[in-house]
């Protein structure tokens, strides 16, 4: 059975010794917010529609941009455990929908397996799948099932079990269909707040399990902007949250990276192809 990731030995000292300083996540965020320009976006957009993908949207863009960032800065897909740095096996993307679009409609999430060499093609038909596997009311997969079960447990119980439970994941003690099933693990996790019409949020980091970096996509938005030769142009634009933990990685790879999610968000056409190398974690 794939463990879930390995552990970092050759990090830098004070990079080991940062997580025993913040032992939490939520105590280890850092917020910011930026904008992407959408404009090109938008019409790379149709295209693929009227090729087929009808339901494809910035989402599956931000997604394969941050998983293809992942291939050449696989640092930002690290995870803290035990409070030690571990480099993660694979790529794990959760996201939580409604089933209805509607205020009562019961919401659940989805935990999308990638792999680095993904396309835009392979992300957006992963997500459809399970969108649509799950969009159903009821309890449709392992998750809801698991947690439908501990809510016929009693609150003091309850508690006894989670906090079993979060001394089991600090010692890597969980069994691996519980992380497999489980929205606290994984490499990041997206909210699209754009699809309710309002801005994205800054949403906290869980301290249960592991997921390093949370996305809060907002809704599209026109810009008046000035271009390279001093003309005020109007462009498309959204805004993205994110809260990341910095013990993963320091300020200067994590702004490596966003400049690369920025590049493939602006130009989505270079999703179409695989990358031609994938970089791996230092040992």
């Amino acid at each position: 059975m794939k463990k879930e990731g390995r552990r970092i030995r050759s990090i830098d000292p004070m990079n080991f010794i940062i997580p025993f300083i913040m032992p939490e996540r939520n105590g280890a965020s850092n917020l910011f917010k930026t904008s992407f320009d959408i404009t090109e976006a938008e019409k790379f957009l149709r295209e693929k529609r009227l090729s087929g993908m009808k339901n494809i949207g910035h989402m599956h863009i931000i997604m394969s941009a941050y998983v293809r960032t992942i291939s050449k800065f696989p640092g930002i897909n690290r995870y803290i455990r035990g409070q030690h740095i571990y480099a993660r096996n694979g790529i794990v993307m959760c996201l939580a929908i409604k089933k209805q679009m509607t205020i009562e409609a019961q919401e659940t999430v989805i935990k999308v397996n990638a792999n680095p060499t993904d396309t835009l093609d392979d992300i957006y038909k992963k997500v459809t799948e399970l969108v649509e596997e799950n969009k159903q009311e009821g309890d449709r997969n392992s998750m809801d099932k698991a947690a439908r079960i501990l809510t016929y447990i009693p609150g003091v119980l309850l508690k006894l079990c989670v906090w079993l439970l979060k001394t089991m994941d600090y010692f890597g003690l969980l069994p691996r269909f519980l992380v497999n099933l489980s929205p606290f693990h994984g490499s990041m996790f997206i909210t699209n707040m754009g699809s309710l019409g309002i801005e994205p949020i800054y949403h906290h980091l869980y301290n249960f399990g592991n997921i390093p970096v949370f996305i809060g996509m907002g809704k599209r938005k026109k810009k008046l902007m000035i271009d390279e030769t001093g003309k005020v142009i109007e462009r498309k634009i959204i805004e993205v949250s994110f809260v990341s933990d910095e013990r993963i990685c320091d300020g200067h790879y994590y702004a490596e990276a966003l400049k690369q999610i920025k590049k493939y968000i602006e130009k989505p056409w270079l999703l179409d192809l695989p990358p031609e190398t994938v970089a791996e974690d230092i040992r």
